[in-house]
Order: C-alpha cells, then sequence, then structure tokens
C-alpha cells in the first residue's frame, strides 16, 4: 500500500472514530467540517493528485473517492438519528396539555420606534414633502463618493463601514439614509421636498449609546432660493413637533463632506442642551454629481437619529432597551399587552 493510500486509510478510520462520541448536531457539523471540508487531510490529498506519480494516481483517486463516499453516507445518517432525537426530544419537552383551560393572549402594539417613524412622516407630509426609501444594501459610489466622500475618507474604513465580499462588488451595508437622497437627486427634477427613514449599519459595539443597526430619518429640499433661514425655519418646526413649543434649537458650525456650510442642531430641552442631529447646505459638489444646475438651485439636508430622538423626548438612558425587544419597556408606552 502506497504511503498516500494510507494516509486516506488513516484518515477514514479517524473519522469514523470521531462520529462514535458525536452526541449533537453542532458536534456533528464541526466533525464534518474537520473531516470532510475544505481542510480536511482528504481534501489535501485530493488537492495534490497533480504531484502523485501517474503510476499511482487511478489507485489513489479510487481510494480517495470511496472513503469520501463511505464517510458522507456515514455522516448523512448520523445527522438523519441526532435529528430525529433531537426532534422527539423537543416534542416530549414542549408537551402540552390541551384539556387546560384557554389563557388570554396579551393583545400587541406598534413598537414606540415605528410610532415616532409615522409621527415624523405625518409632520413632514402635512409641509408638503413626500417620504422615500431606498435598498440597506447600498452601492459604495452612492453611499461615499456621489456625496463628496473620498476613498481617503475615515468613513470608509473598515471600522466604520459593513462591506460586502467580494470588495470588488464595491456594496455596503447603507451608513446613513444619504443614499437614498442620492437616488432621488438622480430621478427626480427639482423642486425636491423628501425625508428618507430607514434602517442604517455601522460597526459599533452595542452598548447603552451606540448600536451597530440603528434607524435615521433624513430630510432634502433642492429648490431656487434655498438658503439656511429655510433650514433653521423647518428644523425649528420639526422640533417643536417632536419636543413641545418650549423647546429651542441651535446650529454649531461642523463639518460634513456633503454640506457646506455645515452645522450640529442641538435642542434645549428638560433644561439642558442637547446634540439632536446634523445640518447643512447641501455641497455644490454633491448637486452637479446629481446633474442639479448650482447656478439656478440649492438646497438644505438634515439627518437625526431616532433612536436618539425616542431616547431624548422619553428620558431613556439605555438604547439597548429600545432595540432587544423586552415587553417591560414597550408597556411604559402602553404597548404590548399584559
Amino acid at each position: 500500500m502506497s504511503e498516500v493510500i494510507s494516509r486516506i486509510e488513516s484518515a477514514r478510520k479517524e473519522a469514523e472514530s470521531a462520529l462514535t462520541s458525536i452526541t449533537d448536531l453542532d458536534e456533528l457539523k464541526e466533525a464534518k467540517s474537520k473531516h470532510l471540508g475544505d481542510r480536511s487531510e482528504l481534501s489535501r490529498i485530493s488537492q495534490s493528485m497533480g504531484s502523485i506519480a501517474a503510476a499511482e494516481r487511478a489507485a489513489v483517486g479510487k481510494a480517495l473517492s470511496a472513503a469520501r463516499t463511505e464517510l458522507a453516507t456515514r455522516y448523512e445518517k448520523a445527522g438523519r438519528e441526532l435529528l430525529a432525537l433531537r426532534d422527539s426530544r423537543v416534542i416530549e419537552e414542549e408537551r402540552v396539555d390541551v384539556t387546560l383551560a384557554a389563557s388570554r393572549f396579551p393583545q400587541g402594539g406598534v413598537h414606540p420606534l415605528t410610532l415616532l417613524d409615522r409621527e415624523i412622516g405625518e409632520i413632514f407630509t402635512r409641509l408638503g414633502y413626500s417620504i422615500v426609501e431606498g435598498p440597506e444594501l447600498e452601492a459604495a459610489w452612492l453611499n461615499f463618493d456621489a456625496l463628496n466622500i473620498p476613498a481617503d475618507h475615515p468613513a470608509r474604513t473598515m471600522q466604520d463601514t459593513f462591506f460586502i465580499e467580494p470588495l470588488e462588488s464595491n456594496l455596503v451595508l447603507r451608513t446613513h439614509t444619504s443614499p437614498t437622497q442620492i437616488r432621488t437627486m438622480l430621478s427626480q427634477e427639482p423642486p425636491i421636498y423628501v425625508i428618507c427613514p430607514g434602517r442604517t449599519f455601522r460597526s459599533d459595539e452595542l452598548d447603552a449609546t451606540h448600536t451597530p443597526v440603528f434607524s435615521q430619518v433624513e430630510g432634502l429640499v433642492v429648490d431656487e432660493g434655498i438658503t439656511m433661514a429655510d433650514l433653521k425655519g423647518t428644523l425649528d418646526h420639526f422640533a417643536k413637533s417632536i419636543f413641545g413649543a418650549e423647546v429651542i434649537t441651535r446650529l454649531r458650525p461642523s463639518f460634513f463632506p456633503f454640506t457646506e456650510p455645515s452645522a450640529e442642531v442641538d435642542i434645549f430641552f428638560n433644561d439642558r442642551w442637547i446634540e439632536w442631529g446634523g445640518c447643512g447646505m447641501v455641497n455644490p459638489k454633491v448637486l452637479t454629481n446629481c446633474g442639479i444646475d448650482t447656478s439656478r438651485f440649492s438646497g438644505f439636508a438634515f439627518g437625526m437619529g431616532l433612536e436618539r430622538t425616542l431616547m431624548v423626548r422619553h428620558q431613556i438612558t439605555d438604547i439597548r432597551d429600545i432595540v432587544e425587544g423586552d415587553l417591560r419597556f414597550t408597556r411604559r408606552f402602553g404597548l404590548g399587552g399584559r
């Protein structure tokens, strides 16, 4: 027996031996990957067939095929047996006494974040805005380049963005809903008055103030004669509609690649200043990228996080309460039943 065939036989016996100690489907999956996967001994032998002497190649190929077929059959059989065992155990553990009196089902409700999203939509549709949505899996050009975010910008690093493999696909999970604004400007002629709500994704750790999946609402206006005064008036109305008539807004100079000038939006609420979102006049480069005549049209844009807005309005201190689905949280809003 050649050395290669001995290796095949040894790998087969090791894989069969591993089956005898497997007790659940997770262990079976791990063992199958180890002994039949791309990095298994049998796969390494298969990948080296070109280096085996021609006289031995047929015998080695036959032995390799026989070992793979036998092991695949054994692992498939073990999988069926473990699956049947698991199902029977679940049936026994989750047995229901159908003779018991029926219990009342709690009444469901809409999540507070969804209610806030609808409330904001109603505020802006009353002002004549349209609500537009876009895909969560987005082209990098729409998510970055069209928004004047160059390739060397920190926002494009792997630390902030979920890139989709293969990287050559140039697809990302959108980091903001701004690509929807770009899609709107590419497909519609001004005047444009839209808000863009939706989920966004950034590679943040989940803690009391951050989550890798969060919701935004962004606004975009493109028309003749639009100024910062229009932006400030819109934000004042938005803030008062959400937080009450007594709330005060202020704009602090800031920087965003897609607006110029740019500002942070603060609100004075519950006796303190709180950062609410970002805004500014749409950068002429962004308008040009979308084929809009900057000698005639100008625009403003703004964006706020829905979770942050909900937290500020209702004095929620931990964002995880919003996203983890605990009924004790939703009941505070009169939702989720008893």
